[in-house]
């Protein structure tokens, strides 16, 4: 990430004051969780300005909730808003790259983000829903409030740890205000966001995550989450038939995020350019929503379990499957969102049909549909999304019923287990994955990748002629004056190590050749390299040191490492990680 402008920091005494004190973090945390709510509030509001010109709505109808579409409408545009976004995204490409998501700046740039980038990604996701791709809105509001509260962070000069957790405030508050949760946006944050769970972390992520929450609710009084309504009492049956719901959620939440990667693919393999894709695929969720305009957007107006309920058995598979098809069509192609709230829907709708079979298989069963809809939403979820507290919160926080929280959380463990063993990620870090980074959470991973060697490294190496003799060298370095000195030729290449107690051996004359006692003159490393990578070649050497060179090709010796020293700053930063995980630091 680009240093911070001098222009936004905040003067030395009041920076001296929020690093001293962990109250200051906190109320830190409150400002996040206000800002937080508002930007939920604001996208909001453009996405249903946008669904009210493109698509003719009425103040306060929902696009998902319609019962039917003008065909011209439900075509155009999100053929032309998918043209349009295609056309802008592939010019920001070129401009700035991809951007980094909370989850990433965590676990790679100790929570820095691009205030710049977060309202790009912010205004693409707002544009992808409000023209009709079948997308959510989380990821938008998570980027913009974690952007946005990483920024105050550096402006602040927080910590490495203190940021991290500052980000996870912005996303915690962003959920909260979002589904109408705040324990589920807080464990959404320690979860999916930080990667870990401390007390010292407690007092900020969740004030962040009730500000949020009211906040947002101080602007949009209507619930834009979920309403499990009133569900009937759940049986020790049923908490045995929740683990049943969780293998099947399971299932189809691995086969959804492959079909995201399967679509990329396909368009791949077609040749369609990356900015025609998104008029692509808007053209085919205009056609999926002539048959049902549930399809459309995140899905909030869908989600009224209660209003599912009357619907036909027919009705809900089709919206179910239809669903499925736009949000992988709609990720696919390229627009911008998330999974989270589709996961949600489909979820409740997938729990719904599960219900209803069984009560066709089994008469004597008596599966309530409005409680498998909520185990269902909770399951699939987890095996989306990831974040097994986070889906099992929101849940409670849904419904207020206990043992019903207790059937999810049953159906939450065993998607999430089969989830891990068989696929192994969640849908962020699938996308990582395919974009060729190992990031498999959020937890920090960059501290290993920002020890180098080229920061570990003495830059004085003692140095050698390596077509010189020995007695030249037990003249400049004495016994104890150094354990390794680095043999160079005519032109300062690496030549090999010669160590200074062998070079003084009895038994050799001073006319031995400096080149008969080298070692290693093929290993070497080079100042990029990790911490990690420098111990491998360590190993590989069985060398205690080793030179440090500009590049493989050229060879000039720029520094010497020794293992021991490499060692003892890895552990070091390990302990420090570790210190700051506990809040002790």
């Amino acid at each position: 990430m680009p240093p911070l402008s001098a222009a936004y920091e905040v003067p030395r005494r009041l920076r001296a004051v929020m690093r001293r004190r962990e109250s200051s973090l906190v109320l830190l945390a409150c400002g996040v969780g206000m800002i937080a709510g508002l930007v939920v509030a604001i996208m909001g509001a453009g996405v249903d300005l946008l669904h009210t010109i493109l698509f003719g709505l009425l103040p306060g109808e929902r696009l998902s909730g319609r019962v039917s579409l003008d065909p011209v409408r439900a075509l155009f545009a999100p053929i032309l808003g998918g043209l349009l976004f295609g056309l802008a995204g592939a010019y920001i490409a070129r401009r700035r790259g991809a951007e980094v998501d909370p989850i990433e700046a965590n676990a790679m740039h100790g929570g820095r983000m691009s205030i710049r980038g977060s309202l790009i990604v912010a205004a693409q996701t707002v544009w992808s829903s409000g023209v009709g791709a079948s997308v959510g809105l989380e990821a938008g509001y998570t980027q913009l409030a974690s952007g946005i509260a990483s920024r105050l962070g550096q402006a602040f000069h927080l910590r490495r740890g203190d940021l991290r957790v500052l980000v996870g405030c912005g996303a915690a508050g962003a959920i909260a205000g979002a589904f109408g949760a705040p324990l589920g946006g807080a464990f959404y944050a320690f979860e999916l966001i930080i990667g870990s769970y401390a007390a010292a972390s407690l007092a900020p992520v969740g004030m962040a995550a009730l500000i949020g929450y009211l906040t947002t609710r101080a602007f949009s009084p209507l619930a834009l989450g979920i309403d499990g309504g009133v569900a009937a009492s759940v049986t020790a049956r049923d908490l045995a038939i929740a683990a049943g719901v969780g293998l099947i959620a399971a299932i189809f939440g691995i086969a959804l995020m492959r079909g995201v990667a399967l679509c990329e693919a396909a368009f791949t393999r077609m040749k369609v350019p990356a900015a025609l894709r998104p008029a692509l695929g808007g053209a085919l969720v205009g056609l999926l929503a002539l048959v049902s305009p549930q399809v459309m957007s995140s899905g909030h107006g869908a989600l009224r379990l209660t209003g599912l309920f009357d619907l036909p058995l027919r009705a809900i598979a089709l919206i179910l499957v239809l669903k499925a098809t736009a949000s992988i069509i709609s990720l696919g192609s390229g627009f911008r969102g998330g999974l989270f709230f589709a996961s949600l829907l489909l979820g409740a709708l997938g729990g719904q049909l599960f219900a209803d079979g069984l009560n066709a298989a089994w008469p004597g069963a008596h599966a309530d549909p409005a409680v498998y809809a909520i185990i269902g939403m909770s399951a699939l979820s987890v095996s989306v999304i990831g974040g097994p507290l986070t889906m099992v919160f929101i849940a409670l926080e849904s419904t207020g019923d206990l043992w019903l929280t207790a059937a999810a959380l049953i159906a939450v463990i065993v998607s999430m287990q089969i989830t891990r063993e068989f696929f192994g990620y969640s849908f962020a870090t699938w996308r990582f994955h395919l974009r060729g980074k190992s990031i498999r959470g959020a937890a920090d991973v960059g501290w290993v990748r920002d020890l180098t060697v080229g920061s570990m490294m003495r830059t004085d190496a003692p140095t050698v002629p390596v077509d010189g003799i020995l007695a030249g060298v037990r003249k400049a370095f004495p016994l104890g004056s150094s354990s390794q000195v680095i043999a160079v030729d005519g032109a300062g290449a690496y030549a090999g190590m010669v160590s200074v107690p062998e070079a003084h051996a009895a038994d050799l004359p001073d006319s031995t050749a400096v080149r008969g006692i080298a070692r290693h003159a093929d290993h070497f490393l080079t100042a990029n390299m990790g911490v990690q990578e420098a111990v491998a070649a360590f190993e590989q050497a069985e060398a205690e040191a080793l030179a440090v060179v500009d590049g493989a090709a050229t060879r000039k010796v720029i520094g010497l490492l020794t293992e021991a020293h490499a060692l003892r700053r890895y552990a070091g930063a390990s302990e420090l990680r570790r210190q700051e995980l506990l809040g002790r630091i």
